[in-house]
């Protein structure tokens, strides 16, 4: 039977590192280190270069109103056809 004086000396001594503890975490980190796939760089966005760009074509045809085009000769032979107030 274990005294709860001795379990204190235990606890006391597994909290306290050692040499030997720092050296197996020291092999343990080199061994993750290598093991672990080196990071790529992550690939730009190109998203947000496209959403600002369609933003500012359709501000800019908003802003600028298309001129008035000449009737064609499609819409002449239509009009005359149908009527006026088609």
């Amino acid at each position: 039977m274990t005294r709860p004086d001795d379990l204190e000396t235990l606890f006391a001594q597994a909290r306290t590192l050692s040499p030997a503890d720092e050296g197996a975490a020291e092999r343990f980190l080199t061994r993750f280190r290598a093991a672990a796939p080196p990071r790529r760089p992550r690939p730009a966005a190109w998203w947000p270069t496209l959403l600002a760009s369609a933003a500012v074509v359709a501000g800019l045809l908003t802003l600028c109103p298309a001129p008035d085009l000449p009737a064609s000769a499609a819409y002449d032979a239509y009009q005359s056809a149908w009527g006026e107030g088609w």
